[in-house]
């Protein structure tokens, strides 16, 4: 049975004009008419992908990663693994050299389709097979805005002894929902202003802290295991490729004829540059505190880096608390892009989702996240570690699969993919192939897992946390096998590419097809 297309639900709501509005109809219309995105998950026609700021590529993704969560993210390395700073130093080069590519890459996606990530997802995981990385997104985005809110409510609660981590908690996340709230265009333009209070707070605090950062006062631990250096290179790998499953939604109004390469260049360089300067400062400041007694104590055991940044600015009185103020309120810039997607990515699960407002999303996960998030900051690294690496676990899995499509059987051909087909499940795949090469990486995955709560044996071997590494390559060698399985059993309707598909075929009038059932192209 054809799955239900919100797309249809419309033209028929439009074929009967006599019927009343709904409320939410009614708001719906009100609220366009002062500029915020009403628009769904239907995929931008190419005519509407026509912005050619694509420098907003860099500034989203450098405001959402050039904060204090980044910061913390580094400190971790130090703080909860116990590594040395030249060692953490050096791990942080290549890992986020490397893991930047994975996010890039996605972004290309968003301005030459047209779609949000979640809906892209379904011309490899198929119609119905494509609720699981909908559900896991909207779990994870979740878990995303709770991190931020955590540390930037413990930031703001360093200003004053009369503010504590609850209210602060409670202050970023209603700005958060409210940029959020307004959608794609006020995102853009609140990220492109978002990441100056932050360079000026990361000068300020090298200005003030540098004199003890050399190598003489920071501690030097004993030299670490093959396994924790695994451990935190995967861990921070994670942080940064987990993005990968948000980032084509915010250029879905970009230029589609721009080139492939600049929008590449762009969001890489939006990542590189925030992370790898956040990521070095955070554990450049973690490893000296133990030498410095009032770093330590605001550091509160690792547990505070709100409270570390709050004591490093210290000196400079009134100004670092204005400055401690700007970085806590910046946060949102790492909490509204995340709360969107938490909103698209539901819309994805079910056609009855795509129906609502996407606001009311945005109230939902508002609602979640507060609770969650007082409770959880008493324990920051532990949630921050738990959180950032099974999120890892399962985008790792995605990209590969994603990637694999795009490479291996759409052949790089974006005129491969018919997105006037995101809601037809006949015209999809099946979905079967990414399914089963999901769940059969995390066979590896599991073993390979090192967390607080739980340790495979592959891992407990001395590899350390090798999840994602596996389940990369697995879920990449599974797919391959698994699609070509698919496209051999349906060789010319359900689950075909743009490549093979018959029924797109004779759709656009193509109809000679040799003995495998293939065409040379289907450029357009």
């Amino acid at each position: 049975m054809e799955a239900p297309s919100p797309a249809r639900i419309s033209n028929s709501t439009k074929a009967t004009t006599h019927l009343e509005p709904t409320l939410f109809q009614k708001i719906t219309t009100f609220l366009s008419q002062w500029g915020i995105e009403t628009h769904g998950i239907s995929p931008i026609a190419k005519e509407g992908r026509v912005d050619n700021r694509l420098y907003q590529m860099f500034f989203v993704w450098f405001s959402a990663n050039f904060n204090i969560l980044t910061f913390g993210t580094g400190s971790a390395g130090p703080a909860f693994f116990g590594l040395g700073l030249r060692d953490t130093l050096i791990i942080l080069v290549i890992v986020d050299a490397i893991s930047c590519i994975i996010p890039a890459i996605f972004g290309i996606f968003g301005p030459k389709l047209g779609t949000r990530a979640m809906v892209q997802a379904r011309f490899s995981w198929g119609y119905y097979g494509a609720l699981i990385p909908s559900i896991l997104n909207v779990l994870s985005t979740q878990g995303f805005v709770i991190l931020n809110c955590i540390i930037g409510g413990q930031t703001l609660a360093g200003v004053s002894h009369h503010l504590n981590a609850t209210l602060g908690i409670v202050i970023i996340s209603v700005i958060s929902m409210v940029v959020c709230f307004f959608g794609y265009k006020v995102v853009h333009w609140y990220e492109s202003v978002a990441w100056t209070p932050n360079v000026v707070a990361f000068i300020t605090i090298l200005a003030i802290g540098g004199k003890h950062l050399q190598s003489s006062e920071i501690p030097t631990p004993p030299p670490p295991s093959a396994s924790t250096v695994i451990s935190f290179a995967t861990f921070i790998a994670s942080s940064v490729i987990s993005w990968c499953t948000m980032v084509p939604d915010y250029g879905v109004y970009h230029n589609a004829k721009a080139s492939s390469v600049r929008i590449f260049v762009y969001t890489y360089l939006g990542f590189f540059m925030a992370s790898i300067t956040g990521h070095m400062l955070g554990a450049a400041f973690a490893a000296a505190s133990p030498a410095v007694p009032s770093w330590s104590d605001g550091f509160g055991n690792g547990n505070n880096v709100g409270g570390l940044f709050a004591a490093i600015l210290l000196p400079v009185g009134g100004f670092g608390k204005f400055l401690l103020v700007l970085v806590a309120l910046s946060v949102p810039a790492a909490c509204a892009p995340t709360m969107y997607t938490f909103g698209t990515s539901f819309m994805a699960i079910a056609p009855i989702f795509a129906k609502v407002p996407r606001y009311l999303f945005i109230i939902v996960s508002e609602a979640i996240l507060v609770p969650v998030a007082i409770v959880g900051a008493t324990r920051f690294y532990t949630v921050l570690v738990n959180i950032l690496s099974v999120i890892g676990y399962w985008s790792i899995v995605f990209s590969g699969i994603i990637l694999t499509e795009h490479f291996v059987f759409r052949r790089h051909k974006f005129s491969n993919y018919h997105t006037e087909d995101w809601d037809n499940a006949k015209l999809l795949p099946t979905g079967f192939a990414a399914v089963f090469a999901f769940f059969g990486a995390f066979g590896i995955i599991v073993p390979s897992m090192s967390q607080t709560w739980y340790i495979g044996p592959i891992a407990n071997a001395g590899t350390g946390d090798i999840g994602i590494i596996t389940g990369f390559i697995v879920a990449i060698g599974l797919y391959i096998l698994l699609r070509g399985i698919e496209l051999w059993v349906f060789p010319g309707g359900k689950g075909a590419t743009g490549v093979f598909n018959t029924t797109r075929m004779q759709d656009i009038g193509l109809s000679e097809i040799d003995s495998e059932g293939k065409v040379g192209t289907l450029e357009t």
